[in-house]
């Protein structure tokens, strides 16, 4: 479930794109946006404080423009036209075409999306609009409310057409998060990104009438670009509410062509010497069209995934060095992106499918199942059995929310929440599996606590360590159920029955083999069952610490540097300094500690008698 592209590294070494470069780009289509619907207003009502306002936005436009240093210095005579046309209240027509051209010329130069990056969820928008939108414009969107009538300007009719008409999705996006200077509207940049574009759309469907039918084929760009009134130009008046009503769900096809056509833009712009700008929109496509349907092409074929992230990999740091060779990294990626559109929409057989979701299930669950027998061993072997409902407590509770996860998947799984939430996921489960391979050592001390400290166990367990062993037993499992959900959401996408079966017989196999374990058990000696399970569980530790980092990295939350090593997926093992030093340092680490209090320990060894353990549940 990884991606081998590490993309805040990539930002770090260069000091020309910072967040807030993106930020300020963004800001300033937004004020030409605003400018371009309503400046032929102000300037056919000869409003001398109407004017004034649009003349203070062109001043903030000018500033925003100089902020960004030379990157935003070519656009500065185009502000100043437009400046001087507005301060003399002339060519409404010819202000509102340049601010539009010149939105799009930004947003090509800052690299910007102007749509959601998946689907928007109109169903949480409803309770969004409600707390932070209705106490101002109405549940009904008609901004009848007594407030309303102290505000000046009024707070928009969303369902008047000539107000809404000026308006599409993108537009209210931009207002959504930055506000707009001299009304009563704040920036809700404090919500998430998605949650904004959700009330964006939203607002589009509060004068349509309930949708009956299915609407026509249309990209989410084009659905957040456009004014009703386009839209019911291309399509018909008859579809504007169902576009509205029902947008796009994530479609491979789609979302790949999608990917195509920002690697393409990015080509453009690096042929053009804006090789930062290329970078941006490198990363866009791939946020927009790759991830959101990675579970589906990495379950058909996670080879070419694997190729695909190399590839934008390299093109991103070329990207970065003003590399020569961008060019030529990006028309490979696109040769890449077309041999998965080619697999799109070929429905696996029953078998195939069955029999993927079956090992799924076998191998995830066997990862798990390691780390709850070696908990489940040592607390027998301490006699300390009342403590093994805690960890059943966290195992089962983990299942269930994994089960919880595969039944709403494609909400929950989308995009980089689901990255996001596997690479956070990993990382505590590594901090839990440390702690349980240090308390594992810790208890090949117990020589004592066999005799006079048996009755002081309890005391010596207490309340962190139960809070302890529920959250390994949680993170170890919850992490390879929340995965494979993933994988069995992506195979069910061309053939949910088989995934079901396959899963419900990787189930019963598991079941199987741990009953089997634990009804016919088999005898270890105890000083070797406590230094295997240590290391079994740090070597997992550092498996996942590598895959961890690796997701991180990917998302930009985490800095990269590669290098020539070997990647091996399985093991968590990728070519990158950072990830590779962070595994060497966790290795090192515990080992140094364990050596260490090695050397304390007192000499006298444990009595044969209590040297083996029964692994058997019985």
């Amino acid at each position: 479930m990884k991606v081998a592209v590490a993309l805040l590294a990539i930002e770090l070494l260069t000091a020309e794109s910072p967040a807030e470069d993106s930020t300020t780009w963004q800001r300033l289509v937004s004020i030409l946006q605003y400018v371009q619907s309503d400046y032929p207003a102000a300037a056919a009502s000869h409003s001398d404080s109407e004017l004034a306002e649009q003349r203070s936005f062109i001043d903030e436009a000018l500033e925003s423009a100089r902020s960004l240093g030379p990157a935003g210095e070519r656009f500065i005579p185009a502000l100043q036209s437009i400046r001087v046309r507005v301060e003399q209240g002339q060519d409404p027509s010819g202000v509102s075409r340049d601010c539009t051209e010149l939105v799009d010329a930004l947003v090509q130069a800052g690299g910007l999306s102007r749509s959601p990056r998946w689907p928007p969820d109109l169903q949480k928008a409803t309770e969004l609009y409600g707390v932070n939108c209705a106490p101002c414009h109405a549940a009904d969107g008609s901004g009848n409310v007594e407030i309303a009538s102290t505000l000046d300007p009024r707070p928009t009719n969303f369902l008047d057409p000539e107000q809404i008409g000026r308006l599409d999705p993108y537009k209210a996006f931009n207002a959504i998060t930055f506000g707009v200077s001299g009304t009563a509207l704040p920036s809700f940049s404090v919500l998430p990104e998605e949650d904004r574009w959700a009330l964006a759309f939203y607002v589009f469907t509060l004068r349509q009438p309930p949708c009956n039918h299915d609407p026509p084929k249309v990209s989410l760009e084009r659905l957040a670009t456009a004014t009703d009134a386009q839209l019911a130009a291309q399509f018909g008046e008859r579809q504007l509410s169902c576009l509205r009503r029902r947008p796009p769900q994530v479609d491979e096809e789609q979302s790949l062509l999608l990917a195509r056509s920002g690697v393409e833009h990015s080509i453009n712009l690096a042929r053009a010497g804006q090789t930062q700008a290329a970078g941006r929109a490198l990363l866009d496509a791939y946020l927009h069209g790759v991830e959101p349907v990675e579970p589906m092409l990495r379950t058909r074929n996670p080879r070419l995934v694997q190729e695909i992230e190399q590839a934008v990999l390299r093109a991103r740091l070329s990207a970065q060095k003003g590399s020569p060779q961008l060019v030529q990294e990006e028309l490979g990626l696109l040769r890449l992106i077309d041999r998965a559109r080619q697999t799109t929409g070929s429905a696996s057989d029953f078998w195939s499918i069955f029999w993927l979701a079956l090992l799924v299930i076998i191998r995830e669950g066997f990862e798990a199942s390691v780390v709850i027998a070696a908990l489940l061993a040592v607390l027998k072997k301490t006699e300390q059995l009342d403590k093994e409902r805690v960890v059943h407590l966290g195992w089962v509770l983990a299942i269930i929310l994994g089960a919880v996860a595969f039944a709403f998947g494609r909400h929950l799984l989308a995009g980089t929440d689901r990255e996001l939430l596997e690479g956070i996921v990993a990382l505590v489960a590594v901090g839990m599996l440390v702690y349980a391979a240090l308390w594992l050592n810790a208890r090949t001390r117990i020589r004592k606590m066999m005799g006079r400290l048996r009755n002081r166990m309890q005391d010596a367990l207490g309340n962190s360590s139960v809070i302890g062993l529920f959250s390994i037993s949680f993170t170890a499992v919850f992490r390879e159920s929340f995965e494979t959900a993933v994988f069995l959401q992506g195979l069910s996408i061309d053939s949910p029955l088989a995934s079901a079966w396959g899963a419900a017989a990787g189930l019963g196999v598991l079941v199987a083999l741990v009953i089997f374990v634990n009804r016919v058990g088999y005898r270890l000696p105890m000083k070797p069952l406590f230094n295997a399970s240590t290391v079994l569980l740090l070597v997992t530790a550092v498996v996942l610490l590598g895959k961890g980092l690796h997701t991180l990295q990917t998302l930009g939350t985490l800095p990269f540097r590669p290098i020539a090593f070997p990647q091996l997926d399985a093991l968590g093992i990728y070519p990158d300094l950072y990830s590779l030093g962070a595994q060497l340092l966790l290795i090192i680490g515990p080992v140094a500690w364990i050596l260490g209090r090695g050397r304390d320990r007192d000499p006298v060894a444990l009595s044969p008698e209590r040297d083996s353990t029964q692994l058997n549940a019985k």
